[in-house]
């Protein structure tokens, strides 16, 4: 199913909006993503899966690239890429507990993340385990594509400071809190009431 999605994914510029996939955004990055594809084709413990392509004649055009990883401390699972690259490791269903606790201890990041299903208990576990892996948290929808002015953004972790851009929260980074205490009847004495006993 992957493979067929991907596969139908229309790329060009931004101009035409029938496209999905645009460049990514300058040189640098399309030097940085097309060697990382490179050490991933060349990885025993990685598979591309599809995509793995790249082409900067005609703008910096980064095919989407699937990789399936037999480790999940694989570095494709730890790093963010900006850019079309997903790197996938297939869990055991009968471990989904220890699961989520390897995705929230997997990466230093925590950008966004979301969760898949249809039973209660498992999103409410997921949501609980899963509290601070992601400054974004999607439940059964894809992790990408925050609509500005609809929901606030941002990420936690070595994604940044979790100050929710679009929100009002936003509003505590560009200020300094500061609490006053004016006591009109000053202490005579520094001990508390309950120091005096019975």
């Amino acid at each position: 199913m992957i493979i067929d999605d991907v596969s139908s994914f229309k790329m060009g510029g931004p101009e035409d909006f029938t496209n999905f996939i645009n460049a990514v955004i300058d040189e640098p990055s399309f030097d940085k993503l097309s060697e990382t594809i490179e050490k991933i084709k060349k990885d025993k413990d990685a598979e591309v899966l599809i995509g793995g392509d790249y082409d900067k004649s005609n703008g910096y055009f980064i095919e989407p690239t699937v990789v399936i990883a037999k480790d999940p401390q694989y570095f494709g699972m730890q790093e963010e890429f900006f850019g079309p690259i997903l790197t996938i490791y297939i869990y055991s269903s009968d471990k989904y507990e220890e699961t989520l606790e390897l995705c929230d201890k997997t990466s230093i990041y925590g950008l966004t993340g979301s969760i898949f299903a249809n039973d209660r208990q498992a999103i409410e576990l997921a949501t609980r385990k899963l509290r601070d892996a992601a400054g974004n948290f999607y439940i059964n929808d894809k992790p990408t594509g925050a609509v500005v002015g609809q929901q606030p953004f941002g990420g936690s972790r070595g994604s940044g400071t979790n100050d929710k851009a679009g929100s009002m929260l936003n509003l505590f980074r560009w200020v300094t809190p500061r609490t006053i205490k004016e006591t009109f009847i000053p202490p005579v004495d520094y001990r508390y009431p309950s120091m005096k006993g019975k």
